[in-house]
C-alpha cells in the first residue's frame, strides 16, 4: 500500500511544482529562471522539516517515504535546474549560469538546515 501512496504523492508533488513554477514565471521580471529556484529551495526546506520531524518521531518510515520520496521527490526538480544552467551557458550567459547554480546550491542547503533546525 505504501508504494501506491508514494506514487500518488509523487504525482501531487509534480502538479504542485508545475503550479508554483507557473505562478513564479508569470511574475518573474529577472532574466533567469526563478521558478525552479523557488521550487527547489522550498523543497529543501520542507525536506529539512520532515527530516527533523523524523528524527524526533522514530518508526514513521512510511510517512517519511510518502512525503519525502513521493511528494517532495515529485515536487523538487534539480534536473530541470541543471538543464536551465546548460541553456544559460549555451546562450553565452556564463555569469548568469554560475549565479543560478550557485544561488540554488547555497539557498537550498541553508533552507534544508533551517528546516531541520526548526523541526528538531
Amino acid at each position: 500500500m505504501t508504494w501506491v501512496l508514494l506514487a500518488l504523492a509523487g504525482g501531487l508533488g509534480a502538479a504542485a511544482r508545475f503550479l508554483l513554477d507557473s505562478v513564479v514565471a508569470r511574475h518573474n521580471r529577472l532574466a533567469t529562471p526563478l521558478g525552479t529556484v523557488v521550487v527547489n529551495v522550498t523543497a529543501c526546506f520542507l525536506l529539512g522539516l520532515l527530516t527533523g520531524w523524523g528524527l524526533t518521531h522514530p518508526g514513521r518510515d512510511d510517512v517519511l517515504a510518502v512525503l519525502g520520496v513521493g511528494f517532495l521527490g515529485g515536487y523538487s526538480t534539480f534536473s530541470t535546474a541543471s538543464v536551465e544552467g546548460v541553456r544559460l551557458l549555451a546562450a553565452g550567459r556564463t555569469t548568469a549560469a554560475l549565479v543560478h547554480a550557485g544561488t540554488m546550491l547555497v539557498a537550498s542547503l541553508a533552507a534544508a538546515a533551517a528546516g531541520v533546525a526548526l523541526a528538531a
